[in-house]
């Protein structure tokens, strides 16, 4: 597996994480067990590192066009 497949499968990996824990958190909004105020915690968080995620990626991939 090379470098870049390493780095793609990471990253896939970190973003579906991510993602799994805003929407557990979306719906324990819905259902009433977290507060709004912890849900906007969790979301700034997500939205925070998907765009430090999104960065890092171009930054990456526009240093390693081939």
């Amino acid at each position: 597996m090379s470098r870049k497949e390493k780095i793609d499968l990471f990253l896939s990996k970190w973003v579906s994480r991510k993602l799994t824990v805003f929407a557990i958190a979306s719906a324990a909004l819905f259902s009433g067990s977290i507060e709004s105020n912890d849900w906007v915690v969790i979301a700034t968080a997500y939205i925070s590192l998907q765009g430090v995620t999104d960065i890092v990626e171009r930054i990456y991939k526009s240093k390693h066009v081939e």
